[in-house]
């Protein structure tokens, strides 16, 4: 069961799909392994990135209860649950629970504009999972709901099944900062994983953050980053992500960052297909060259450095 003390790597999984767009199963198989291989210590399922807005209500069970991964993953599994209404939420959550998920993951739905709004957004959806512990993802680049460190402090301590932050503000090192001020003066400690793709992962782990939470097209990354810092030596730390940098700066790129990073996970043999099921983006073939460009000189620099 997920709470307070996860740390380390939740690799957010992207959801395979064969050409047609049908679920990728077999794909599923092998991703969960090779994650597992590259360092996760936990996945996180049915996220944005996984296009879990394009699946069905029963789809979503499939993947994310009745075959593959929580039954696959020798991991802790999050499955995340945002949805419009309680009732489907409270659905999906039970459901993975029953199959031996971890946790849940919540993201506000856009439109709460005061603080009051959020608060109690949170403290509902509280009661609608009952005693299952979920995380709350905080991503104001997607949802536009900006949630200050005070009212994650207020849900923290009126929502005692609030277990993870999924810190995705940005700029936001600010506020990992002023969240753990406010446990080391006697708030409620909960885990915080944080995302961006690692762009900043060395700084969120000095200002106190547990690891990362993010699906990066070369999810190794962040797993050899929190290694070098757990060691203490943090300029490893920043060496290997100036290995990639490049990388995560073209994947960057809002409405293709998600078909960028699926073309790596597949040139990688992780997934079958590079597939996004519709409506989304198909990368041409400049930008497959120019990808193909960046994966070379990344593996370039990651000799270097002994990877």
């Amino acid at each position: 069961m997920l709470d307070e003390t996860a740390k380390g790597v939740f690799t957010i999984a992207a959801t395979p799909f064969l050409p047609g767009g049908a679920i990728d199963f077999d794909s599923i198989d092998r991703m969960v392994d090779r994650y597992q291989q590259m360092g996760a210590s936990g996945l996180t399922i049915l996220g944005m990135m996984g296009e879990a807005g394009k699946l069905s209500a029963s789809e979503s069970v499939a993947v994310a209860v009745v075959t593959r991964v929580i039954g696959r993953a020798a991991v802790p599994v999050i499955v995340g649950v945002s949805a419009p209404g309680f009732a489907a939420m409270q659905a999906l959550a039970e459901a993975a629970m029953a199959a031996g998920g971890a946790g849940v993951m919540v993201a506000p739905p856009t439109g709460l504009r005061t603080d009051d709004r959020i608060l109690g957004y949170f403290r509902n959806a509280t009661r609608a999972l009952g005693p299952i512990p979920f995380v709350l993802q905080d991503f104001p680049l997607a949802t536009d709901v900006q949630i200050a460190p005070s009212v994650i402090l207020s849900i923290v301590a009126d929502c005692p099944t609030c277990v993870m932050l999924k810190h995705e503000d940005w700029p936001g090192l600010e506020k990992i900062s002023a969240l753990r001020r406010a446990s080391d003066a006697g708030a409620r400690r909960i885990s915080i994983l944080c995302g961006n793709g690692g762009m900043f992962l060395p700084e969120e782990l000095g200002r106190g953050a547990d690891g990362a939470m993010t699906g990066f097209g070369y999810p190794q990354m962040m797993a050899r980053i929190i290694k070098a810092h757990d060691a203490g030596d943090t300029d490893r730390a920043h060496d290997i992500l100036d290995a990639y940098l490049p990388m995560m700066r073209y994947e960057g790129q809002p409405g293709l960052g998600l078909a960028i990073r699926k073309y790596s996970l597949a040139k990688q043999g992780i997934i079958a297909h590079p597939t996004l099921r519709q409506p989304g983006p198909t990368l041409s073939a400049a930008a497959m060259s120019e990808i193909d460009i960046l994966a070379e000189r990344q593996a370039r620099k990651l000799a270097d450095l002994g990877l």
